[in-house]
């Protein structure tokens, strides 16, 4: 096949954008904690997960299920080291 004729990749020298967790002093007032996991709230009809780190918590990405959002938060812990 003729290479002129062949389109290139779109978005080939793209950046690779990975997730920074968000630094908060709180979890928002309008967040509701879920019963049942230690650091699952849920916010605007999502789950996301609020981990203490020092004097401010770190938040997670947003999850469908509140599974998910446990599971970045043990992770984190464990990552960081973070004592109960």
């Amino acid at each position: 096949m003729n290479q002129s004729l062949m389109k290139p990749f779109r978005q080939q020298n793209r950046r690779v954008i990975s997730y920074v967790p968000r630094v908060e002093p709180a979890p928002p007032d309008h967040a509701l904690k879920v019963d049942g996991f230690r650091d699952v709230w849920q916010l605007r009809g999502k789950y996301v997960a609020f981990v203490l780190m020092g004097e401010h918590f770190r938040r997670s990405p947003t999850f469908t299920v509140p599974e998910s959002a446990q599971r970045w938060a043990t992770q984190i812990r464990q990552d960081e080291d973070v004592q109960d």
